[in-house]
C-alpha cells in the first residue's frame, strides 16, 4: 500500500473517539448522512471535520444520492494500516504480557 499520507496523523485520527465511533458505523456497510446524523448526535459538518484526514486519503468516501451524503469505508485499506502498524503491534505484545503476567 502506497503510503502518501502521514501515519501518525492517520493513527491519531483512527483513535479519536468520534471518528472510531463513526467508522464503527460504517464496518456494516455504507450510511447516509441522516442516519449518522441520528446515531451518533453530531451535526453533518462534525461528522465531516472529524472525517476530513481519513477522506481526504480515501479511507472514507462520500457520494452523494438522492440529495443525501452516502458515507462508505474501505475497510480492506483500514485494515491494512491498522495490521502493519508499529504502534498497534506494540499494544497487542504490552497487552499479551500483562495478560501472562495476570494468568
Amino acid at each position: 500500500m502506497s503510503e502518501s499520507f502521514d501515519k501518525q496523523k492517520m493513527m491519531e485520527t483512527l483513535v479519536d473517539p468520534d471518528v472510531s465511533s463513526i467508522l464503527a458505523e460504517l464496518e456494516g456497510g455504507e450510511k447516509d448522512s441522516i442516519y449518522l446524523i441520528d446515531k451518533l448526535q453530531l451535526s453533518i459538518d462534525q461528522i465531516k471535520d472529524r472525517l476530513s484526514y481519513v477522506i481526504e486519503n480515501k479511507f472514507v468516501m462520500v457520494t452523494q444520492n438522492n440529495g443525501k451524503e452516502i458515507f462508505n469505508v474501505d475497510l480492506i485499506k483500514l485494515n491494512k494500516i491498522m495490521e502493519s502498524d508499529d504502534n498497534f503491534k506494540n499494544v497487542v505484545d504490552g497487552l499479551t504480557e500483562l495478560d501472562q503476567f495476570l494468568n
